[in-house]
């Protein structure tokens, strides 16, 4: 009696090979020792031992020394590695080469735009400076930590006491943004972030009247505030009324006063209603969190088509966490409009480099555990799966955390790969709409900006469906191309962005709300 034939497996329903130059394949669901893999009409290999979901296993024998090659670029150095075995640091070194060269006469074209009888539209707010909100909402600002408490107080009980969609309809909320610096801080450039980063947001158009609120005696008092408002040349242009703690008499009069002029201020805020604009009115802001083996497969290629719509729209996008633009940063900088962009990009993760090892950290200890469990192996790994959220269209410029952006299309934001504070980064740099991919499930969103989570897999987007908006799983189940779920993504972002659906993270009051404030200026 002969033993029985294994069953063979076509690759496509056990794996992906991103780019044909690559000799890993990733693991879309279960596998097992000894499963028979048909790579072609004539390859079949076998696996070694099970390979979980999201990582890889070697699509051919990967000689030591030799680089291991996903998206046709090195994620790792082998130390030899058989066809069929699955990719782990005990035979990979994370060793890549450092690649910073960029030809001075670099000069790539711009985008390929659409014409204008193609070009989307959206209901949103106008504001007086001419830029167009996504949401309509009154923000509470303390100017210090000493302020939180009250401005946290006055939002959550002028929603209960004064503010309903049904009498205020054109109003999306009263918001405050508590935070925990401000008086005790360093001056210079920790100073002029937190500024910039708080008077951005008092200053953004999703925001229609404003409360700024000061305990009184901080260093960043109200007085502070007005002379850095003053200093910047670009006055708010919207209802605004301030609150001193100390000057009114305590807590409970502060927060009576805040309840009554957000009474006075919904009415005029409600004022301001929504009109069609084209798309290119949009500001994107492009995030990942908790990423997996999926995500620079699936969600993150599917937000770049996104983006490259946006971008060919006449639209802005925003891409930051530079810990992850760390082994890809070459990739990037090709993509620059010219030599000067090019060394910008490279400027960037240098001088974060430098900001890290201060603290006694690398950037190629970034991927979390959770990472590392769903098949990030290392930086390299992530980064390049991790950039593809911005497209393919060139890189037009780089800016500082917080800071607006000079121009329409790509630009690089200086930033923490911690979502806590590279998210308001992002929104303080006049994102008016959010896409954060994930891989493992987040819940992250924030104060004034709605953020729609885009889900690498499908396994995940079941089991978190109230915290997640969109799916990019059937890119990896093989029913759904990167352009299909990156125009339907489009399509969902429209409708967040009109009012016409929430956010997620809208439904359940994710308000999050935290600022880089611990550096110095990298450009």
């Amino acid at each position: 009696m002969t033993e029985a034939q294994p069953k063979i497996v076509p690759i496509r329903d056990v794996a992906i090979v991103v780019n044909p130059a690559d000799n890993v394949a990733v693991v879309k669901g279960e596998t097992h020792g000894g499963m028979a893999v048909q790579l072609s009409d004539t390859e079949i290999l076998v696996l070694k031992s099970e390979v979980p979901p999201g990582h890889r296993f070697a699509v051919r024998d990967i000689p030591e020394g030799e680089f291991v090659r996903q998206y046709n670029q090195p994620i790792g150095t082998s130390l030899g590695i058989a066809e069929g075995e699955w990719i782990t640091h005990e035979n990979m070194t994370d060793d890549v080469p450092i690649v910073r060269d960029l030809p001075e006469n670099i000069s790539t074209p711009a985008p390929d735009y659409f014409d204008v009888s193609e070009v989307g539209t959206f209901m949103g707010f106008r504001r007086a400076d001419g830029r167009v909100g996504t949401r309509n909402f009154i923000l509470i600002v303390p100017t210090s930590m000493c302020a939180s408490h009250e401005a946290t107080q006055i939002s959550m009980m002028s929603e209960f006491m004064h503010y309903s969609r049904e009498k205020f309809p054109n109003v999306d909320g009263v918001v405050a943004i508590p935070h925990n610096k401000g008086c005790g801080c360093q001056d210079g450039s920790t100073l002029d972030v937190m500024m910039r980063t708080l008077s951005n947001y008092a200053d953004h158009p999703n925001v229609g009247g404003v409360i700024l609120m000061d305990l009184g005696c901080e260093k960043t008092n109200l007085t502070f505030v007005e002379k850095y408002l003053t200093r910047r040349e670009k006055p708010i242009e919207k209802p605004v009324f301030k609150i001193g703690i100390q000057d009114v008499g305590g807590t409970q009069a502060a927060i009576e006063i805040g309840l009554k002029e957000v009474e006075k201020m919904l009415p005029v805020v409600n004022e301001c209603v929504r009109e069609e604009f084209p798309v290119s009115e949009l500001v994107l802001g492009v995030k990942c969190g908790s990423s997996d083996g999926f995500s620079g497969i699936s969600a993150n290629p599917a937000l770049g088509y996104c983006s490259d719509m946006l971008v060919k729209s006449g639209g802005t996008v925003l891409l930051t966490e530079v810990p992850e633009f760390c082994g890809a940063e070459h990739v990037l900088a090709h993509r620059a409009k010219d030599a000067e962009t090019g060394r910008k990009i490279y400027a960037l993760v240098d001088w974060y480099k430098e900001y890290a090892s201060k603290f006694g950290a690398v950037l190629n200890q970034n991927p979390s555990t959770g990472n590392k469990a769903g098949g990030l192996l290392n930086i390299t790994i992530k980064s390049l799966g991790a950039i593809s959220k911005a497209g393919t269209t060139r890189i037009e410029d780089c800016i500082e955390y917080a800071e607006t952006p000079r121009m329409r299309g790509i630009n690089l934001m200086q930033g923490p790969g911690y979502d806590q504070e590279s998210t308001p980064g992002l929104v303080a740099s006049g994102a008016t709409v959010v896409v954060f991919t994930t891989g493992n499930g987040t819940t992250i969103g924030n104060a004034i900006t709605p953020v729609v989570k885009l889900a690498s897999n499908n396994r995940v987007f079941e089991r978190m469906a109230n915290d997640l908006d969109v799916s990019a799983g059937n890119i990896i189940e093989g029913t759904e191309s990167i352009e299909q779920v990156g125009t339907r993504l489009f399509e969902h972002i429209t409708k967040v962005a009109s009012g016409e659906i929430q956010a997620k993270a809208e439904i359940l009051k994710h308000r999050e709300f935290q600022f880089w404030a611990e550096q110095t200026v990298s450009l």
